[in-house]
């Protein structure tokens, strides 16, 4: 890894808001080699994705390149015409997205997909293409390669789809590719899946990759050197070992300090104490298709309780069927002791005010259209029947709940915040209807780690003013201890394990439990290496989990 691909000197970049120009990138120096993986870490907001795309001679409307030089392979990507990047774009530089599910066109099967590149850079032929997607597939160890192709992107799982991604990316047989945050949404066994597929490809093409990523225990995985932003400035570069063991600037020193934040233990539950939510033998369906088995847990007023499992283990079914979004086929759900009505349609408002929730993407479940107040405002007038300037009271007084300042954001549109202030206003919508229970489903993955521990501690802050009663989803076991009090693990639709947070991280385990805990990367270069070895399989995702 001595010749240099890549060589960008004295980056700036500029984002336009109205008529200004706002600096995003301050003159940042990026050097990359032949085979060589480098991590770009730091906070949202530091500038990593939109490096990594000045990276590939491309950036997203309404940004622009306003200095400095981007080269590669001795070509000025920033002085080259459109035909030029066409032809590098695809062929010798890739590009694999955050959300492999957003990027792939439904209406095409994965393989008509996948050969769009190699034909359209007359790199090979259709058949010659579709014959080396299917040796990828392989490669990456996606199940049934021979026909996995010819699904289409919704017949896949998440990190199946993830992995097609790559497969795709590597079509072409690239110099480089830009991995934008690939596993953030994936549960731990998944990312293993990923992280183990793209490591292995890499290394066997040679190929150099600028992996983008606020997990700083994958990166640790990936990079051979790790570079940190902060606000558009580099903070520091050294190779992966180093900063790790030995970070220079306080900055870097505070990221690998994240996640400090634990909850106490909280006293045992009253022998005789009614739930706030329980479910009880709940059996659910989509269509014929059996989802959840024989599905029970209780929650109780002012305790959290954390659903962990992998993609399709029922953690969202679940949810669903407490909103009564989808009715379960038997079994029964009480708030406060009595049965709530299966189906939503036939709840009273008091019900369905009683039950909100959060989403995992705060960007898709804000109006974009609508100013923060105004949507904020809306449950407080549908539930609370406040209007003028009573609502407008009780809106302010939920931003500053959110510590968000009401002067300055009550009329600002989504667009205008960060992810956590997004989420923030996502969590003030749902405290809005003044509810007992909150669905928290996966409302910290999208986020780095420090914006992430901020809004648990804000969701625990207000859990012990209000008494909220909490069921959180999440695929972060780190998560899971800051904030839960009790866990309940789901595999296949069915409930494998459950108990207090303190019992579910000693041993022994349910296997399948155990396989969730050791699947959690630590801050060490070798560890996913000598997870592998440990596990003794080649598929360490599938083949892990079909043992169980």
């Amino acid at each position: 890894m001595t010749e240099t691909l890549l060589k960008m000197r004295g980056v700036q970049i500029e984002g336009r808001s109205d008529e200004t120009w706002n600096p995003i990138i301050n003159g940042v120096d990026l050097t990359l080699a032949r085979g060589e993986v480098l991590g770009l870490i730091g906070e949202s907001g530091a500038g990593k994705s939109t490096l990594g795309l000045a990276a590939m001679g491309y950036t997203r409307d309404g940004v622009r390149v306003s200095g400095g030089s981007v080269e590669f392979d001795g070509i000025d990507l920033l002085a080259a015409s459109a035909a030029v990047k066409r032809d590098l774009l695809g062929k010798r530089i890739a590009y694999v997205a955050q959300s492999a599910a957003a990027s792939f066109n439904p209406a095409h099967r994965l393989i008509d997909q996948h050969v769009e590149g190699p034909t359209q850079h007359n790199v090979m032929s259709r058949a010659e293409s579709e014959a080396d997607g299917i040796e990828l597939y392989r490669k990456l160890r996606l199940p049934n390669p021979d026909e996995i192709g010819f699904r289409y992107p919704h017949q896949v799982s998440g990190g199946q789809l993830q992995r097609a991604m790559t497969a795709m990316a590597m079509s072409c047989r690239p110099d480089l590719i830009v991995f934008d945050e690939p596993t953030t949404a994936l549960d731990v066994t998944t990312q293993i899946e990923v992280l183990s597929a793209i490591r292995d490809i890499v290394e066997q093409f040679g190929t150099a990759a600028i992996y983008i990523t606020h997990d700083l225990a994958v990166v640790a995985q990936m990079a051979d050197r790790i570079k940190v932003l902060l606000r558009g400035d580099e903070v520091e570069t050294a190779d992966t070992r180093t900063m790790l063991n030995a970070p220079q600037k306080e900055y870097t020193k505070s990221l690998w300090a994240v996640r400090s934040f634990e909850r106490p233990a909280k006293p045992a539950i009253a022998t005789g104490a009614v739930p706030a939510i329980s479910i009880q033998n709940v059996d659910a369906a989509y269509g014929t298709t059996p989802v959840l088995h024989d599905v029970s847990f209780d929650m109780h007023a002012g305790r959290t309780v954390a659903v962990v499992g992998e993609s399709g283990s029922g953690k969202s079914t679940t949810a669903r069927c407490i909103t009564g979004l989808l009715p379960p086929k038997s079994g029964q759900i009480l708030l406060d002791g009595e049965p709530l009505p299966l189906n939503y349609k036939k709840r009273s408002k008091d019900q369905l005010r009683q039950v909100q929730m959060i989403y995992q993407m705060a960007d898709t479940a804000l109006n974009p259209r609508m100013s923060i107040g105004k949507i904020i405002g809306r449950p407080v007038q549908f539930y609370l029947g406040l209007t003028g300037a009573e609502k407008r009271k009780r809106v302010d007084q939920l931003l500053e709940q959110i510590e968000l300042d009401p002067a300055e954001y009550y009329n600002r549109l989504p667009s205008e915040l960060s992810g956590g202030q997004k989420q923030r206003v996502g969590i003030a919508r749902a405290l809005a209807a003044e509810p007992k229970f909150i669905i928290c489903d996966e409302v910290t993955s999208a986020l780095d780690q420090l914006v992430a521990e901020g809004i648990l501690r804000l969701l625990a802050k207000l859990q012990d003013e209000l008494s909220l009663s909490y069921m959180f989803i999440t695929h972060d076991l780190a998560t899971v201890r800051a904030i839960a009090d009790e866990v309940v693990v789901m595999k296949d639709g069915r409930v494998v394990e459950q108990g207090a947070k303190h019992d579910m991280f000693k041993p022994p385990h349910h296997p399948y439990t155990d396989l969730l805990l050791s699947s959690v990367p630590e801050m060490d270069p070798d560890w996913l290496s000598n997870l592998l070895e440990q596990r003794g399989v080649d598929n360490i995702g599938d083949a892990a989990v079909d043992k169980m």
